[in-house]
């Protein structure tokens, strides 16, 4: 009789589960009433029916409309050693790398790719950040050397609008370019596009979404960036007044626009017109090169009740989005499903499966949802 293998069920619900891997006892909220979401990975999603490897992941995003998983993939990171098939001659049957952006359905199934260099525009050189607007636009940036630009391409890769020049980045105040963006968000009720400029800036900057026209932007605080300030982190004292690394963007139901500061272990919470609202440090004692707040997603709910946190450490963490405290969370690093190689993005579908991109592990996991506990 064969031994039954173990499903990978992640129990998001412990507490200790911080604590043994850091060393110290993390600041816990009350448990929510109504418990906290548990995950299950899936080793089996997605399923390549194509001769495809994935390069490094610089994004991933759902779209609601039919729960559809978008990604943004780096097939010019896919090496030698990987992509033998496309080789002259074909040095081995596998494997070719897929296009920049690439659709799955909710079993896994690759429907269609697209993306790359092309006229009237400039592709960036390293792909960082996807997302897709109400309209069905899809909007990313690049982190790339020179990178400056964001773009946008209706759902069937049309192009439609550059804001910014690469190689033409004027700081954290230009009000015409970027410095390695990393993520665009669309906010609907007023049209405009919320990008995080944050791997060489310092700040949040919100354009119009159809002519691309500068609208405002703002750093930590809801005050002027400052490129002179020193970006030295901090793991105690007096929280630091700019942003080290504003990695993610996003906007709440309620109309909170959530802002990660990456390297300085941190998000804060402002209003859409740049005013500050407040903030907190998550795990701010662990000193991985990459911080622990990386990228953001809501819970499907519709008070969204809960906030996830993809960190450096490889974990995702569960945040109460009132209070802001972590409730539980889930993962570790590693290379085997149920564990991370620098996470990178991560979203969330209708049912509220989760799914995970990494870079350096080159894949996209998916975390069914099981219910609450």
């Amino acid at each position: 009789m064969k031994a039954k293998i173990p499903t990978a069920l992640v129990l998001v619900a412990v507490i200790g589960i911080f604590g043994a891997a850091l060393g110290t006892r993390p600041v816990l909220a009350q448990k929510p009433a109504g418990g906290v979401p548990i995950f299950e990975v899936d080793p089996s999603w997605p399923r390549f029916d194509g001769n495809w490897i994935f390069g490094s992941i610089g994004g991933v995003f759902v779209d609601l409309t039919n729960d559809h998983v978008w990604v943004l993939n780096r097939p010019r990171t896919v090496g030698n050693d990987e992509n033998y098939a496309v080789q002259q001659p074909p040095a081995a049957e596998c494997c070719v790398p897929p296009a920049f952006v690439q659709e799955f359905d909710q079993s896994g199934k690759a429907l269609r790719s697209w993306g790359g260099p092309g006229p009237g525009y400039e592709w960036p050189a390293n792909e960082h950040g996807l997302s897709i607007d109400a309209k069905g636009n899809f909007w990313l940036g690049g982190n790339g050397k020179g990178d400056a630009q964001v773009l946008k391409f209706s759902k069937e890769s049309k192009f439609l609008l550059q804001i910014g020049h690469a190689g033409k980045s004027n700081g954290s105040n230009d009000t015409e370019n970027f410095a390695s963006p990393t993520k665009a968000t669309y906010y609907a009720k007023t049209n405009e596009v919320f990008i995080s400029d944050g791997y060489i800036n310092r700040r949040v900057a919100v354009f119009d979404a159809d002519s691309g026209r500068y609208k405002r932007h703002w750093g930590a605080y809801g005050k002027p960036p400052d490129d002179a300030a020193p970006r030295t982190r901090t793991y105690e004292g007096a929280p630091p007044q700019q942003f080290n690394l504003s990695h993610d963007v996003q906007i709440s139901n309620d109309d909170l626009v959530y802002v990660a500061d990456r390297s300085n272990n941190r998000l804060q919470v402002f209003r859409p017109d740049g005013s500050f609202v407040k903030e907190a440090f998550v795990a701010r004692e662990v000193r991985t090169p990459t911080g622990t707040v990386v990228t953001m997603a809501f819970s499907p709910d519709k008070a969204q009740q809960f906030l996830y946190v993809t960190g450096g450490d490889q974990k995702v963490r569960i945040l109460d989005r009132q209070s802001l405290q972590v409730v539980g969370g889930f993962g570790r690093l590693g290379h085997y499903a149920g564990q991370f190689h620098h996470i990178t993005d991560i979203a969330v579908d209708s049912k509220g499966n989760i799914y995970t991109g990494e870079n350096e592990g080159r894949r996209v996991q998916k975390w069914t949802f099981k219910g609450m506990r």
